[in-house]
């Protein structure tokens, strides 16, 4: 269990609020002036990953003060707990064991309510292997004897986002089996994929953990339906595969059970593509490369529950995080990396914090009395610095950015990784120092020099990784993971619930009822007049 305490009840936070009127005005060109070695010292090396968080508003007192909020909110013994199989998610009373899907200690042992939960996933870890081989082999073939050449992932959420950002982002990795995610309930978009596709060539999962999500559900509908123009209907069973915690309803919706995999209550959604939920992933890059996605995980994992706070990366970033958002006030955090495989990260980011920490209930279920979350956004590089980097550098807001890049790139030829990285480097240092007003050419207008200025003064921290592969990109999404939990027990909420979403699907569902019935209930006066509009002006 979590313990409750307030963190700004505790002497680390009046420490750093007194702290903070020392520091809100600093500026970090002149902590570089003051010490000529901080960028070598404001850094933490872990395997082939690389944090230099020189570049932030802090000194070494605070991040001292920092550490000394997370031992008297007790994150260690959190941690300890998340690992462990205590029941963290207590408003649902479950252990959160997504740390445990890539676990491959052997002999190694989780016990929730008497089951020691390792041996089912081993179990299913197996299952996965053999079928996922079956399939790119050829051996388990469609219903015309031929092999399969197309998967698609009817999903949403946690079912769509994870898998879908794995898959495009060890795009190099990929396999023949081409992999398609549907997951909005947007017929254009459904038919434009399929009219792409072979039914004959083609193999179905249905992702979802009651089998009744209602988005997933209506496509998977369609889907069927398309299949069944050149499938006969005996043999649709084998185009279907299901991965869900309601077997009974799988095998009603004509699924075999032999392709049905498993989700458990005590992995969330947004945490759970270590799961039977990537079977697309290891369908689309084989299943060896699946398990190095994991055992990176593992590795971060690892390092995230053994390494002092200070040399910490999650912690770190974690800290970092809550010194800006409840002392600096900045609200929101950018994402940059600079691949274009990870085109897709940002937004699996932003289901995995703000939906995580986006609560204003701390854990004794009282309004919290300061800030939580953070708002998560961004794109890739070099393309975000054509859209939004202009805000960052002259822009009334500030911004903390994590510049994610890596040293080497996948094609040994690719001699434009020097541009992206000087761009990746160059925008860093931009960001920190700033540009005095200068004159470009003899004859300029002394107003337009002053448009060219900015101050600079604007923290980011420098992730640097050896190479973009399964296994860096697994500890890279445990690392976020990591630090959303950290971030978490800080705030002294509870980050594993979810009922906010929830209950806009049951309104969402109400609502259907009423255009279905062409009648409108009792509403605001707003939602009453929209829909009245929306039912006197539809075509359909």
């Amino acid at each position: 269990m979590l313990q409750a305490i307030n963190p700004t009840s505790t002497a680390a936070w009046s420490k750093l609020r007194e702290h903070f009127e020392q520091m809100k005005l600093i500026q970090m060109q002149d902590l570089f002036e003051e010490d000529s070695s901080r960028g070598s010292s404001f850094n933490i090396q872990f395997d082939n990953f690389l944090l230099d968080y020189s570049k932030n508003k802090i000194t070494k007192e605070t991040l001292s003060y920092l550490i000394e909020l997370g031992e008297e909110v007790h994150l260690r013994e959190a941690i300890e707990a998340l690992f462990n199989g205590s029941k963290v998610n207590k408003t649902e009373n479950r252990a959160v064991l997504h740390t445990a899907l890539r676990d491959f200690t052997p002999e190694a042992s989780i016990v929730v309510d008497g089951v020691n939960v390792l041996d089912e996933i081993r179990q299913t870890r197996a299952r996965i292997k053999d079928f996922v081989d079956r399939v790119v082999q050829g051996d388990y073939t469609s219903s015309t004897g031929e092999a399969f050449t197309d998967i698609v992932n009817i999903g949403i959420g946690g079912s769509d986002l994870g898998p879908k950002m794995v898959v495009q982002g060890l795009a190099n990795y990929s396999n023949h089996l081409r992999a398609h995610f549907i997951s909005n309930v947007d017929d254009d978009y459904l038919y434009s994929i399929l009219d792409k596709l072979n039914p004959q060539t083609t193999l179905v999962l249905v992702v979802s953990k009651t089998f009744t999500t209602q988005e997933t559900v209506l496509n998977a509908d369609k889907v069927v339906q398309w299949l069944s123009e050149s499938v006969a209907k005996d043999q649709l069973t084998q185009h279907l595969v299901g991965v869900t915690a309601e077997v009974e309803r799988a095998v009603a919706y004509g699924i075999n059970p032999a392709v049905i995999f498993p989700m458990w209550d005590h992995i969330g959604g947004r945490f759970s593509l270590w799961s039977s939920v990537g079977l697309s992933i290891a369908l689309a890059i084989g299943y060896e490369n699946f398990e190095k996605l994991l055992k990176g995980a593992n590795k971060m994992d690892v390092h995230f529950r053994t390494a002092p706070f200070e040399q910490n990366i999650p912690v770190v970033c974690a800290l970092l995080s809550v010194w800006y958002n409840n002392f600096f006030g900045y609200e929101t955090e950018a994402v940059v990396p600079y691949s274009q495989f990870l085109e897709r990260f940002p937004a699996h980011l932003q289901q995995m914090i703000m939906e995580s920490n986006g609560k204003d209930k701390n854990r004794e279920g009282f309004p919290v009395n300061y800030e939580t979350g953070t708002l998560i956004w961004g794109d890739v590089g070099v393309s975000a610095q054509h859209a939004f980097f202009q805000l960052f550098h002259q822009g009334t807001k500030v911004v903390p950015v994590d510049f994610i890049g890596f040293v080497n790139p996948f094609c040994s030829s690719d001699s434009n990784h020097t541009i992206l990285m000087s761009n990746f480097f160059g925008q860093t240092e931009a960001l920190l120092n700033g540009k005095e007003a200068t004159r470009e050419i003899d004859t300029e207008d002394p107003l337009i020099q002053n448009f060219r200025e900015f101050t600079g003064n604007k923290p980011s921290n420098t992730l640097l990784i050896d190479k973009l592969t399964p296994e860096s990109l697994g500890a890279l999404v445990a690392l976020y993971e990591h630090k959303t939990f950290v971030q978490g027990v800080i705030w002294n909420i509870y980050s594993f619930d979810q009922f906010g979403v929830e209950y806009g699907k049951v309104l969402a569902k109400n609502i259907q009822g009423e255009i279905i019935s062409n009648n409108v209930l009792k509403h605001d006066s707003s939602t009453a007049f929209l829909l009245n509009y929306y039912l006197r002006n539809r075509s359909l």
